[in-house]
């Protein structure tokens, strides 16, 4: 079927096109697309039904049975088709359509993987392949070397990008955050009588990178319980798919990680839950979508319609209702390669803690794109505490310039959805308050930090 044909009718079949992009039937339609309205409704239209009915002969056997109007009237009560083709309709015609998105197997990237299959990319118009990789710094090179248009990455990395810290100072933004909270603290199950951290001095402990929330998070949790992270710990980077085989290996003795990772400790009966990350600081942020400078001001409609796609995204994961569904969608081994259970009790938050337990926090994982300058503040102040940066720094001008709360506000209004009217705010860690616009005297309040 065409792009412009009617995908409510059940005579034409619903085939992946031969053009260029892969949505069109050949190439002189592709040419030919985007312009017009009624043109435009039938590109959301077709994307949607796609998406609904990856068999087309579903899609045939669906129409046939209850006729197109009422099949019309049926998609559009679940899905918004003519919002979604006026905002289609908003931008310019992406000026690349072909594009490589890099990520990292983990649950925070839920919104970046399920556009994939679930039709978020192809319904703005985009040929998008995800590209499962092996550690952040590999993310880190790729999207540098451009060999990604986009990626997956953890919301530190922007800062420390733009910032020269670790790589060559680059231009960098993270244009969305891709999930709040997420994460726990795991042990060896030899430990589950030490949960009190001051027990801890010794121990060897993973983060998925230096510049990563759960490394923040982690030396925050330790130092506030007396514990030193420069010198009565090791604290070693690990990337995540290799944590649970570490701490069956004995060669670490727990980890603060993203999940699954945590759940498949459990699964795999080699460690126990200890706390979650919400514990320490109740929706943090994690993982961001992010892309370099270079990309959003040479492809501008590209970006707008990559972000669109990743905001639609996960509003719809933010929605528990959703979970399961999405916990099939990623959980196959082109992405996250883990049991289905596994992930739907990260997912749902009806989980085993590893200690016989069965816990209910539906908020252990959340969804929210915002990407408050207020986060990126506190970043730096960490940044600035364990000595990964020197100096003055001028925290608002470079969580303005790296969080882009502006154009994710916008997006998000094209998308139906209430963007916050601010793009700061206060916040408590472990029962401290965060004021955004005194970092410097909240800096100087830590009594255990390695920063000169």
């Amino acid at each position: 079927m065409a792009l412009f044909d009617n995908p409510f009718d059940a005579k034409r079949r619903l085939l992946r096109g031969g053009c260029t992009c892969g949505a069109h039937g050949s190439q002189a339609e592709h040419e030919a697309a985007l312009s017009g309205d009624a043109e435009i409704q039938r590109v959301v239209d077709g994307a949607v039904m796609r998406a609904l009915f990856p068999h087309d002969a579903q899609r045939r056997a669906f129409l046939r049975s209850v006729g197109a109007a009422t099949a019309m009237a049926a998609v559009s009560q679940f899905f918004p088709t003519k919002f979604a083709a006026e905002a289609f309709a908003a931008a310019g015609a992406p000026e690349k359509k072909d594009l490589k998105v890099g990520f990292i197997p983990i649950t925070c990237a839920t919104p970046i993987i399920m556009a994939k299959p679930m039709g978020f990319y192809e319904k703005q118009g985009l040929n998008v392949d995800v590209v499962k990789t092996a550690g952040w710094a590999v993310i880190r090179d790729k999207t540098l070397n451009k060999e990604y248009d986009a990626a997956h990455m953890l919301a530190p990395m922007p800062i420390a990008i733009s910032l020269g810290v670790g790589s060559n100072p680059t231009p960098y933004t993270a244009a969305a955050i891709e999930n709040v909270n997420g994460q726990a603290i795991t042990l060896a199950m030899k430990h589950k009588d030490r949960r009190d951290p001051k027990d801890w001095k010794g121990f060897k402990l993973a983060v998925p990178f230096d510049y990563s929330m759960h490394n923040y998070l982690l030396r925050y949790y330790l130092a506030e319980a007396g514990i030193d992270p420069d010198t009565d710990v090791q604290i070693r980077a690990v990337p995540p798919p290799d944590m649970v085989a570490n701490l069956r290996a004995d060669n670490i003795d727990g980890f603060l990680a993203p999940d699954p990772v945590n759940q498949r400790a459990v699964y795999d009966g080699v460690g126990f839950i200890h706390i979650l990350s919400k514990d320490i600081w109740d929706r943090h942020p994690c993982c961001a979508f992010a892309a370099s400078n270079d990309f959003i001001t040479q492809t501008p409609n590209t970006y707008a319609a990559l972000l669109r796609a990743i905001i639609e995204a996960t509003a719809y994961a933010s929605k528990a209702e959703n979970r399961k569904e999405i916990a099939a969608q990623i959980a196959p081994a082109n992405y996250l390669n883990q049991p289905v259970t596994v992930v739907e009790q990260v997912l749902t938050g009806t989980f085993a803690d590893g200690l016989g337990n069965v816990k209910k926090v539906p908020d252990r994982v959340d969804f929210d794109p915002f990407p408050w300058s207020s986060f990126a503040v506190w970043i730096m102040t960490q940044m600035q505490r364990w000595g990964q940066v020197k100096g003055e720094v001028d925290y608002k001008a470079v969580a303005e310039k790296v969080f882009l709360a502006t154009d994710a506000a916008k997006l998000m209004r094209q998308e139906g959805q209430t963007p916050p009217t601010t793009t700061s705010k206060t916040f408590s860690v472990m029962g401290k308050i965060f004021d955004p616009d005194k970092p410097k005297e909240y800096l100087d309040s830590f009594k255990i930090r390695k920063a000169g």
